[in-house]
């Protein structure tokens, strides 16, 4: 027998999703309109704008995908690539892996540099690598939330341009809670996703590229049989997907409006109202604002006499890794947070896979209440497993940390 949709009552604070800012259910609910309306279409162009503002940035292509944050990458990786072009993918956790799988999928030559899990590269590590392996695209994770380690990219843009290398970045996990500047940073492509610090659900991607970017899709552009007009592009070697063909996507978004797909209205709806969340907010107050509750949130933790994962000077604002107690059961306490408080906190993949908690605070949960209350959670969660804990430490320690920000009730 079937049931309605009615999912319990959950405060997601775990590496993601996380719980959706009520503006953008809100926006999600409202009546869907046709692809070609000019309302439609003002909305995509409105949409347009927003994200350039979200990402630091002028350029002109910047769209959505309509997917998940993973069509996002997808959709930057197999358009810049063509089969046996070569890519460098520094790899620092779990979604460094994704970009080397996903290249490899595109034919492209992949070559890596690893280093620990909890560490990030140097600028001069990465410099070596790109002079070594002289690829066409260096493309590397923005924050990895398997680790909860945030990449500097400031100086890779000055590197890449030195050596003639396209840069790209997924910020799926950082944007809106960590700094980012596509034009200052002279990053090349960005993808992006909903589901963190922004505050939406997944479903919608932020795409961003350079014109050097750009560039590289009108080789590659190639429109379909079924909309091609005299004089439009048919490449003897076309960008090997369809749906993420982002020269088509471009199309699509751009004047001429060519037919590519139909617009995922309620995402984009959302996608949009995500972005005017932030700008009305500020990025930098917003930014600010993951970095208090995410220095709350350490500091809760560790009063409670638990140690965090990984090098704390590169650790990204918005998720933290927690080392389990060798004398629980990390698996068991999550279960007690959620099915006792209604509480979502993550596990790990990998070498760390039950070896830490991963405890997000971001958009709409990068609240004092949020983390109070997770921390609180925590120590109930962790007595009744037999671990010992100073009672009240962890709340108290978290509550200092606004205070002395100057954040009241």
């Amino acid at each position: 027998m079937s049931h309605p949709v009615n999912p319990p009552a959950r405060l997601l604070m775990g590496p993601g999703p996380i719980t959706a800012d009520p503006r953008v259910l809100r926006a999600l609910s409202t009546p869907l309109v046709g692809q070609y309306d000019p309302w439609m279409t003002a909305t995509m162009n409105q949409t347009q704008e927003l994200y350039r503002q979200v990402f630091g940035t002028r350029n002109d292509a910047t769209v959505l995908v309509d997917g998940t944050s993973r069509a996002g990458i997808e959709a930057v990786l197999v358009s810049l690539l063509a089969p046996g072009d070569r890519v460098l993918v520094p790899v620092f956790g779990r979604f460094g892996h994704l970009l080397e799988e996903i290249a490899r999928r595109a034919g492209a030559e992949v070559h890596t540099i690893e280093t620990t899990w909890g560490q990030v590269f140097t600028p001069s590590a990465i410099e070596a690598a790109v002079a070594a392996t002289k690829p066409k695209v260096l493309a590397i994770v923005q924050g990895d939330t398997s680790t909860t380690m945030n990449q500097p990219l400031d100086e890779l843009g000055a590197i890449c341009d030195r050596h003639g290398v396209l840069l790209y970045t997924d910020a799926t996990a950082t944007i809106g809670g960590n700094p980012l500047e596509l034009d200052a940073w002279r990053i090349d492509a960005v993808s992006a996703g909903l589901q963190k610090c922004l505050g939406g659900p997944s479903g919608s991607a932020p795409v961003s590229l350079s014109a050097r970017a750009v560039d590289v899709l009108g080789g590659r552009r190639s429109v379909e049989a079924g909309i091609r007009e005299p004089g439009d592009e048919v490449a003897d070697e076309p960008i090997r997907s369809n749906y993420l063909d982002l020269a088509m996507i471009l199309d699509y978004w751009g004047p001429r409006r060519l037919n590519h797909h139909t617009e995922a209205a309620s995402m984009l709806y959302a996608a949009n109202e995500c972005a005017r969340i932030l700008l009305d907010e500020g990025v930098d107050e917003a930014i600010a604002r993951h970095e208090l509750a995410g220095r709350a949130m350490l500091t809760g933790v560790e009063a409670l006499g638990l140690r965090v994962f990984g090098d704390l000077a590169h650790r990204m604002h918005n998720v933290l890794a927690v080392e389990i107690p060798s004398d629980v059961h990390g698996d068991d306490v999550r279960s007690a947070m959620l099915h006792d408080h209604g509480i979502e906190i993550g596990t790990s993949f990998g070498p760390l896979h039950g070896r830490v908690w991963r405890i997000g605070t971001m958009g709409y949960n990068a609240r004092k209440d949020t983390v109070v209350t997770t921390l609180a959670a925590l120590e109930n969660a962790l007595r009744r497993a037999g671990h010992p804990v100073p009672q009240g430490g962890g709340v108290d320690a978290a509550l200092d940390v606004y205070a002395g920000a100057g954040v009241g009730a």
